[in-house]
């Protein structure tokens, strides 16, 4: 059986593919990363890959003016829905999901960042992304924006910051707030490589960093490890 072809798509720098990124080299699959913030083409069907997975960014899920390849991302995704292949939306990822499929943007006023907790909702137990991971669960977050979910979606995890923190449209297309791919190497990375805007905005994470690693980081990264895995299987 050839491998699959995923389209990886970037909207920002330095957003690293994390425990999708593993899950997918376990599998063998074909990975085609467009880094579509910095102009480079997006396919204009899904007709030439098995998946897509869409990471997060900066910038919020209405700017299309800075960023104006966000409304053929938009088709792109629904297309890759409509022929049942499996799509994978993180963080801002989950936010122009939630646009592709009708949902309302909010900006701003969700504000989480850090290790924080997820409950799964009672709509997830028969999931087969997150019906196997425990009710609550902490996982790594940092987002300002959040959406109501698109008309017919499935409503799978919740916390208080932000109540749709997952979603899923379809057999396998996958809406998730939170940033399961980002393991304490890819949170140790970000820590380094974004230590500027997060001196501004967390002036205390560089002092707790460690310790919340410690205490929050080895049941974040067996549940994201086992999101990710889950997903893949889905393609």
């Amino acid at each position: 059986m050839p491998a699959k072809r995923v389209l990886v798509v970037y909207n920002y720098d330095n957003t690293g593919l994390g425990q999708v990124g593993a899950a997918l080299a376990e599998a063998g699959a074909d990975v085609e990363i467009v880094r579509a913030y910095l102009g480079e083409t997006l396919p204009a069907t899904a007709e030439n890959h098995d998946a897509a997975v869409l990471f997060g960014g900066g910038q919020n899920a209405l700017d299309d003016k800075d960023y104006p390849y966000i409304p053929a991302l938009l088709e792109l995704v629904r297309d890759f829905e409509a022929r049942d292949k499996a799509v994978l939306g993180i963080c801002l990822g989950s936010q122009l999901m939630a646009r592709a499929f009708g949902g309302k943007n909010q900006i701003g006023g969700a504000t989480e960042f850090g290790w924080c907790e997820v409950a799964l909702t009672a709509g997830a137990a028969d999931d087969p992304v997150l019906g196997t991971l425990p009710g609550r669960f902490p996982i790594f977050q940092w987002h300002d924006d959040t959406f109501a979910l698109p008309p017919g979606a499935a409503h799978l995890a919740t916390n208080r910051t932000a109540t749709n923190q997952a979603f899923r449209i379809g057999r396998a297309a996958y809406g998730i707030q939170f940033h399961f791919e980002a393991d304490r190497p890819l949170v140790t990375e970000w820590t380094r490589t974004f230590a500027e805007a997060l001196a501004e905005r967390q002036p205390d994470w560089a002092g707790r960093f460690e310790t919340e690693a410690a205490q929050h980081g080895p049941a974040a990264d067996a549940a994201g490890l086992a999101i990710a895995r889950a997903w893949v299987a889905t393609i």
